[in-house]
């Protein structure tokens, strides 16, 4: 009896043994599973916001009809459908990035990425007062720096430090410290009279570089930096420079290039000088100046109006709402509203960054970045 006893204890032991190796096995699979997974960390204006200004005060809101009429809902997305870091992510199996300030983003989430963008926002943190709240880039810096502690806290530092290099982050702004800061009528006229658009670019790109070293420093190593498009395009621009008549406005889109060049040096500079960075610069302007040349080669019929319009000729005059006119066909149209590009737009856009030459994208595109060892 004593050795048939002996006999089902070891059996019973190998029995145990052999299931503690496949259940750590299987556990080691989840985890690097989970491990191999890239965060998708997101910083910019409307372009990007996918919802944060929902949650502040502010009078720059996309949570209304008719935003989101192809998205199935209103989000807080500045358009009708998807942003082009949704597109990116979907494309990359990343999914949708949460905004911050959504109570739901915490615990687990947080390690897939957040979404800090916010619809005003600037680089300089005078940018976008005449909308009363917004978060600019200082403030989405602060808010980063929060869910940075929030992953250590979570998994520890050294497999946080992991997550943050493997990581994607995209920077995307600009645009409003010159449309809604150096071009607002009657708002900063002064500033206008007394501070010239060489200078006004030069305090830009010096803010700009504090920021993007920041950001090197609290972990990020893959960086999209996103350069300013061509704003005297839109239908805002055109509608309240009417003088332009058919064309583009010259000095808004003289501004955007000022910067986008200090902007180039400025990514090759951090490039060299922060050790173990990948900057990668996003060249939407020559993406987009290229849809608006060739809008029928692309399948647009409509370059450059508002496809939700309330007045003006180009329906730049009034912000998008309730009250205002939806075009039937919005593939058909570059533009959603008086700043935003459309659902169509933002998905070439979103395929030129993710898979273009070094005229789009310098010096790899982002499914290379994406793949590449930090």
């Amino acid at each position: 009896m004593a050795m048939d006893l002996n006999r089902i204890f070891i059996v019973d032991s190998v029995v145990v043994f052999g299931v503690c190796i496949v259940l750590a096995m299987l556990f080691k699979v989840s985890t690097t599973s989970q491990d191999s997974s890239t965060a998708n960390f997101v910083f910019g204006d409307s372009l990007v916001d996918v919802g944060n200004n929902n949650y502040i005060p502010t009078l720059s809101r996309a949570n209304y009809v008719p935003f989101g009429i192809d998205f199935g809902k209103p989000t807080g997305r500045f358009t009708n459908g998807r942003t082009i870091v949704d597109i990116i992510g979907e494309e990359l199996a990343m999914g949708y990035t949460p905004p911050y300030l959504a109570p739901t983003t915490v615990g687990p989430v947080i390690l897939k990425g957040v979404n800090y963008a916010s619809g005003g926002g600037g680089i300089l943190n005078l940018t976008g007062k005449i909308f009363g709240g917004r978060i600019n880039l200082d403030a989405q810096l602060d808010n980063f720096e929060n869910t940075r502690q929030d992953i250590i806290s979570s998994i520890g530092v050294t497999a946080a430090v992991d997550l943050l290099r493997r990581g994607l982050f995209s920077v995307t702004i600009g645009s409003n410290d010159f449309i809604n800061n150096y071009l607002t009528p009657g708002v900063t006229i002064a500033e206008q009279k007394l501070t010239t658009p060489q200078v006004f670019v030069n305090t830009m790109i010096s803010r700009f570089r504090m920021q993007l070293t920041r950001l090197f420093n609290l972990g990020a190593r893959k960086i999209i930096v996103v350069n300013v498009g061509p704003i005297g395009c839109i239908p805002n621009q055109r509608d309240t420079n009417i003088d332009a008549g058919d064309n583009c406005v010259t000095f808004p889109n003289q501004l955007a290039q000022m910067f986008n060049t200090q902007l180039k040096g400025l990514v090759a500079e951090l490039s060299a000088n922060l050790k173990g960075s990948m900057f990668v610069y996003a060249d939407v302007y020559t993406i987009l100046e290229d849809i608006f040349s060739n809008y029928m080669e692309y399948g647009f019929a409509n370059p450059s109006s508002s496809c939700c319009s309330f007045a003006g000729r180009f329906g730049g005059l009034v912000p998008c709402g309730p009250s205002s006119r939806v075009c039937m066909d919005r593939s058909k149209y570059v533009f959603w509203d008086p700043y935003h590009p459309t659902d169509a737009a933002n998905i070439f856009i979103a395929k030129r960054l993710l898979d273009g030459s070094h005229n789009d994208i310098y010096p790899m595109n982002v499914r290379q970045l994406f793949h590449a060892s930090s």
